[in-house]
């Protein structure tokens, strides 16, 4: 059997040049979480080596089940959010060790598979009311794009406004301006993988620049090849399930895994899927992906990594043109190719600029993605003031609180209540109130 027959690679309006551009662009779009994973869980007390190895292979091994089983063109690796939460709660403030924390992680992972097996979190996904779904992708887009406008510079932190205009001046922030208007003319005159090129051009003008003396410009790195073989950190999850045996309280911290694992790849993958749906015809199954998604989880947790997910910048690659299982194959070599030339990545890390980590060669292309994403304000029925208001306060909390399972989780708080009080209560199902009631709890205990 072809490739293009195995991945139905023309039955969803691809190509293999497609899918392997794709691919290539959700790599670059995630390489970040390479170094930056791996600076985060070092913090926990675990080896640096050790974690950068883990962090590539289970990426690689997640990508390549999400490409294989559910045949999606999805990007997996360790979430951003959870890798945070493992050290700086879990361990620092908790007082956890960094095995107890993988074992949570992989005890959260167990679960998912659980419950993936059962059919229950397709079914859970799948009750999501369709005008939250929209919103749910429309957020997603406004908060991948708030996160692009970040990582660019444009929007800085401010104690007055909490957000403020960055400097423009810059020429870090001015590189990552100028790959954000060159992505937008590549998308406009509908170039294929416009994404991809914005990103390609962005990368060889910052080097030029570079090489003439500006300052704040991505380097290209002298040396290419630096193997490292270092997983120190694997099974270590085995010895914290020995010792969280005697500490009961740690089921409230692998619930807080669990819930936010669980809605922020939930919200992704409702966002990514239902866009590419509504231009291909084409569905994807969600059990799958789903099942895919805590394999890595749990792969991450056995290798000596933090909680891995499917990445909103996976919507990078989708935009690039990838449809198929084939872009996450590509996704997940690159990231085994990283483990071995980690120098040739340094291109795409970020740049401390007066204190503050800035990356403006994958900035513009989150920036365009949560436009496109954002496109699904219009299957949204604002006539419909349930639909209106949820949608709203879904998209909102997400931005203002710098978290997709927040959002969710007030939309459908809202979307209850104002059924709730009116002859439109039947319209919610079973399902829905077992969420609603979770969501109330998460708010309580939050």
């Amino acid at each position: 059997m072809s490739i293009s027959n195995f991945f139905k690679i023309e039955q969803y309006g691809s190509s293999i040049k497609k899918e392997i551009i794709a691919g290539t662009t959700n790599f670059l779009t995630m390489a970040y979480i390479l170094g930056v994973n791996t600076v985060i869980l070092t913090a926990s007390g675990m080896d640096f080596n050790s974690v950068f190895l883990a962090t590539a292979i289970s990426s690689a091994i997640a990508c390549f089940v999400m490409g294989l089983y559910a045949n999606a063109p999805l990007g997996l690796a360790p979430g951003m959010g959870s890798n945070s939460f493992f050290t700086f709660v879990v361990v620092k403030l908790y007082g956890y060790s960094y095995q107890e924390a993988l074992a949570m992680v992989f005890l959260s992972g167990t679960f998912f598979i659980i419950l993936s097996l059962t059919g229950i979190r397709d079914k859970i996904i799948n009750s999501i009311p369709e005008n939250l779904k929209q919103s749910i992708g429309a957020g997603t887009g406004f908060f991948i794009a708030l996160i692009g406008l970040v990582k660019a510079g444009i929007v800085v932190d401010s104690p007055a406004t909490l957000i403020t205009l960055g400097n423009l001046k810059n020429p870090t922030v001015l590189l990552a301006v100028f790959g954000f208007l060159i992505t937008i003319v590549f998308i406009s005159k509908k170039l294929e993988a416009a994404v991809f090129f914005g990103l390609l051009v962005t990368a060889i003008i910052g080097v030029i620049l570079g090489k003439f003396g500006i300052e704040g410009m991505p380097i290209f790195a002298n040396e290419i090849v630096k193997v490292n073989t270092s997983l120190n950190h694997f099974g270590d999850f085995i010895i914290g399930l020995k010792s969280l045996i005697n500490k009961p309280d740690a089921i409230f911290l692998i619930f807080t895994f669990f819930f936010v694992d669980f809605f922020d790849t939930a919200g992704t993958l409702v966002a990514i899927t239902n866009k590419i749906t509504t231009s291909t015809e084409r569905k994807y199954e969600m059990k799958k992906m789903l099942f895919s998604d805590a394999i890595g989880t749990i792969v991450g947790a056995v290798l000596g990594t933090s909680t891995v997910t499917t990445l909103t910048e996976s919507t990078s690659g989708v935009a690039a043109g990838g449809r198929t299982g084939l872009t996450a194959i590509v996704t997940g070599l690159w990231f085994l190719i990283a483990s071995m030339f980690t120098p040739l990545v340094s291109i795409a890390s970020p740049i401390l600029v007066n204190g503050i980590y800035l990356e403006p060669i994958i900035a513009p292309s989150l920036i365009c993605v949560g436009i496109l994403m954002a496109t699904q304000l219009a299957d949204i029925e604002w006539n419909d003031f349930s639909a209106a208001a949820s949608g709203f306060i879904t998209i909102i909390m997400m931005v203002l609180t710098y978290s997709i399972p927040n959002g969710i989780a007030a939309g459908f708080v809202v979307y209850v209540f104002s059924k709730l009080f009116t002859n439109k209560v039947k319209e919610v199902k079973p399902s829905v109130w077992a969420m609603f009631t979770l969501f109330i709890l998460h708010f309580i205990i939050k």
